[in-house]
């Protein structure tokens, strides 16, 4: 048994690795956002399906010697995929649309490898089912969960803050070639083994004539449909809950590993065979956990928020597994079993990351998915009446409390909801329209990308981070030569174009055509300035990479503030992108105001590596607006620290021991968490 759980846990945790380690290669070419990762996991969904097909169609289909020679074939034809480093010629070139690209390299880099990865689990425990013990078949599966889960939380920990990317692919190549060697004596040892029970002369037999002679009949249709439903709903509820947490309660790096790593326990839980999961145990927490995950969709503090909502998805995923295990049928049919696992976890997948995005303004699936999961509790007890009734007053609930928040939230100011690839954005009125100083306010998720006053008197006032005794109100203030040129990257609601004055030139750079447009029809910062105005829609870095100099007197970087971190923009790559638009005495300020993050020691390691000068300018919250600032500035300009605008708010910066310089193969954020 040993050779087929090695086998079984090396590719569940290649499978989890290699997707980290490839996204981490491509991501400074195609923007650094939600949005790479987004059309990474699509590649991944798709072709995790596909490998479970192939895993059920060949088990069925084929005898034993057969699967070896096809698989071992195909295990050794995707060798020439190694190593598994991405070609630069798959760099966008221009406008062309970057999901197509993604997909094309994904394909062409790791698409054999992650094929035949993705086939082990079934296949190998199919292998498994045929010589060995039939019931213990399933601790495999769990097995593998655990691999999964142990490379997740490998990766950010062990692995990213030490290893080089292209070391990290090499490396990965390696133990390729370590499982290549695992599965082919795995389909040796297979061949050699007699199987189980009687079988004709050849001592070779297809798993469905394994089936047939056990007597086993062959799962119906609703078998098939219920563990689609399961799987889909145990990804939908992954999905939107990580979704709420990290968009609607706080914008914390790394937020997102712990849902997936609930996700994967209740996986191991419920398929290790010690029955951790009984229906009747879970009946009250499941209702519990709906009614408490419902609550956060009020104004609640994220120290109780985010745990009521963590512990809520832990409870309905051993709900939606437990229900699932306890449908697992016998060995024989296991491919086909775990082919249904896969589409759901796919449908589910593909119905919050893209169905959602695309249907909906705002993040719905959440009260869509407690509503749901109500309803499947209530098909699965109704036999039972009165809980039955219960149930359903409390959907119905659900849906009356649903409404009423979202009465509230439009009674609340919000003016415009709007919702793409790269997240939600609202528009929201604060104050009353005849109050001096009412606002209208950019909302990203739950960061304030900007505000601007209703009254048209106070229009051209500088707000939020932005003012006049901000960083970059000060470093703008120092230019005092006429026809400036300032490229800003990430527009917001364009609150620096009111520092333009006549004969400036301002570039905005935005990935989110979204974010242009309701800068453009919210708000009037850019219709109004006296600057000329240039916007850039796509990602900055690839912009600059592909523009002429464009010879900057300043150079915003404000795309720090939210838990996406584009670390691809603060890279010492990033720095000598931005010195080439740069005049010589040109400053660079970053926008590093962030509650979890520090920022301002990773930046004063790159401008000392640039033989530059690096100061942290802060202001403090003010009593009326209530915001504070951080900026980083960054010149080879000798007197800037000297400079009456900006001496008076400089800083020091708190030193991290060990901390390394950031490049496009080093940039860990635990190293910088406050």
């Amino acid at each position: 048994m040993f050779l087929y759980a090695f086998t079984i846990f090396v590719s569940a945790f290649l499978l989890f690795l290699v997707q980290p380690i490839i996204a981490k290669q491509v991501l400074p070419w195609f923007g650094g956002s939600s949005a790479v990762w987004t059309t990474c996991m699509v590649f991944f969904q798709c072709v995790l399906f596909a490998g479970y097909a192939y895993a059920d169609w060949i088990a069925r289909r084929f005898s034993i010697r057969k699967q070896a020679i096809v698989h071992a074939t195909l295990l050794l034809f995707s060798l020439i995929s190694l190593p598994i480093i991405a070609s630069a010629g798959w760099k966008p070139s221009g406008n062309d649309d970057p999901s197509w690209r993604i997909l094309g390299l994904l394909t062409a880099t790791i698409g054999l490898p992650y094929f035949l990865l993705s086939t082990t689990g079934p296949l190998v425990q199919a292998w498994f089912v045929r010589g060995y013990s039939r019931t213990t078949v399933y601790r495999l599966y769990a097995l593998s969960n655990l691999a999964s889960l142990l490379a997740l939380l490998a990766y950010p920990f062990l692995i990213e803050p030490w290893v080089k990317t292209q070391t990290q692919a090499w490396a990965w190549s390696g133990f390729y070639l370590l499982f290549v060697l695992a599965c082919g004596a795995s389909a040796l040892l297979t061949v050699r083994q007699p199987a189980a029970i009687p079988h004709d002369d050849s001592g070779d037999v297809t798993l469905s004539q394994i089936a047939a002679q056990a007597s086993l009949p062959a799962p119906t249709r609703w078998e098939h449909l219920t563990w689609l439903l399961f799987a889909a709903m145990g990804a939908f509820m992954l999905l939107a809950v990580t979704n709420h947490i990290t968009h609607d309660l706080a914008s914390v790096p790394f937020l997102w590993i712990l849902p997936l790593s609930l996700y994967l326990v209740t996986f191991i839980l419920c398929f290790e065979g010690r029955n951790w999961y009984r229906r009747k145990w879970f009946i009250v927490p499941v209702v519990l956990s709906v009614a408490g995950m419902a609550w956060t969709l009020i104004e609640m503090e994220i120290r109780i928020g985010i745990p009521v909502a963590l512990v809520g998805l832990f409870v309905v995923c051993m709900f939606f597994h437990g229900e699932l295990a306890a449908r697992k049928p016998a060995p024989e049919h296991l491919t086909r079993f775990y082919l249904m696992l896969s589409l759901g976890g796919a449908l589910g997948g593909l119905a919050v990351g893209i169905g959602a995005v695309k249907l909906f303004n705002a993040n719905y699936e959440f009260i869509m998915g407690l509503v749901m999961t109500m309803l499947v509790l209530v098909v699965l007890l109704r036999r039972q009446w009165k809980i039955l009734l219960i149930l359903f007053v409390l959907v119905l609930g659900f849906g009356a409390y649903f409404a009423y928040t979202n009465r509230d939230q439009m009674s609340d100011g919000i003016v415009l909801k709007k919702r793409n690839f790269y997240g939600s954005l609202s528009v929201r009125e604060v104050g009353l329209p005849d109050d001096a100083q009412a606002i209208r306010r950019l909302i990203h998720g739950v960061i304030i990308h900007g505000e601007q006053y209703r009254d048209e008197r106070w229009q051209d006032e500088p707000t939020t981070y932005y003012r006049v005794d901000s960083g970059v109100g000060r470093a703008l203030e120092t230019i005092e030569q006429a026809n400036r040129r300032i490229g800003v990257i990430g527009l917001g609601t364009g609150t620096l174009a009111v520092y333009g004055r006549p004969g400036d030139v301002m570039r905005f750079y935005d990935i989110n055509p979204q974010v242009i447009e309701v800068a453009q029809s919210h708000f009037t910062f850019l219709k109004r300035s006296k600057a000329q105005i240039d916007l850039v829609l796509g990602d900055a870095r690839l912009a600059m990479e592909q523009e002429a100099p464009q010879s900057y007197d300043s150079l915003v970087v404000d795309a720090f503030s939210s838990d996406s971190i584009p670390a691809h923009l603060a890279t010492t790559q990033a720095v000598d992108v931005y010195l080439r638009h740069l005049k010589p005495k040109g400053i660079i300020a970053f926008h590093i105001s962030n509650k979890f993050l520090k920022l301002a020691p990773v930046l004063k390691q790159i401008a000392e590596e640039k033989k530059m000068r690096g100061m942290l300018v802060t202001e403090p919250a003010d009593g009326r607006e209530h915001y504070s600032s951080e900026w980083f500035l960054m010149t080879k300009d000798a007197h800037l620290e000297a400079h009456p605008a900006i001496a008076p708010q400089i800083a020091s910066i708190e030193k991290i021991e060990n901390l390394q310089l950031w490049t496009d193969d080093f940039n860990n954020l635990f190293q910088i968490l406050k």
